[in-house]
């Protein structure tokens, strides 16, 4: 069993900055050195979308169009963490955002297939003024 926590939501005005964090923990460290993480987020009446995912092992990514050159994931392999640093945000980027795991895809099958293996309780991302 995996549980995966979430952090680092919050109030911000447009055009600023959050990291979220994703800690993993509950397995051996072994277990976790082939997994993907991924962040989703899903905002008030719309379906579930992939924002960006990362694979454990090699630090491969994939980017959503709408997160591509304003995220970027990354990892900590030794705290078994893996970080979405958000830049230039704007009201559109409104959601619940969710940390996923699988433990037998890569970052590209992750956010394109939507199916993990574990889930994030949500950390609400607000972008207002």
């Amino acid at each position: 069993q995996v549980q995966l926590v979430e952090s680092g939501g919050g109030l911000v005005q447009p055009g600023g900055s959050l990291r979220l964090s994703c800690a993993a923990s509950g397995a051996s460290g072994s277990t976790l050195d082939y997994y993907a993480i991924g962040w989703f987020r899903q905002a008030p009446g719309k379906e579930r979308e992939a924002v960006s995912c990362i694979t454990r092992s090699d630090g491969t990514t994939y980017y959503a169009d709408s997160a591509k050159g304003r995220f970027t994931i990354s990892r900590d392999n030794a705290k078994n963490t893996v970080y979405l640093q958000m830049d230039s945000l704007t009201p559109e980027d409104t959601a619940a955002y969710y940390c996923a795991a699988d433990g037998y895809g890569s970052a590209w099958s992750l956010c394109r297939r939507g199916v993990a293996d574990y889930w994030g309780q949500g950390t609400q991302v607000t972008v207002s003024s």
